[in-house]
């Protein structure tokens, strides 16, 4: 009956190592939620930005059309221009 204080001392050890194990298990295991988590959004916002990108690139693509276009539109304005004036003098305008 001597051992018992020291019995009852090493379970008291052995309750409170048990105890921090289990914290130390579930903070790991919360990191590796959070960790989870952070690679899932990762992951979305990778897939976000290669849509972002196609869209841009296609937006650009129609920007650079519509500037052609855009062009090509103050071309002709200017030759009709011209051409009226032309008529214009020839019909003394």
């Amino acid at each position: 009956m001597a051992n018992e204080p020291a019995i009852a001392g090493a379970l008291g050890r052995l309750d409170q190592a048990l105890l921090s194990l289990e914290k130390a298990i579930e903070k790991k295991k919360e990191k590796q939620t959070d960790l989870k988590g952070m690679q899932d959004d990762l992951s979305r916002l990778s897939s976000e930005r290669s849509e972002l990108a196609t869209d841009l690139a296609s937006q650009t693509k129609r920007a650079d059309r519509l500037e052609q276009a855009n062009e090509e539109v103050s071309r002709r304005l200017g030759s009709a221009m011209e051409s009226v004036r032309a008529v214009l003098e020839q019909h003394g305008g």
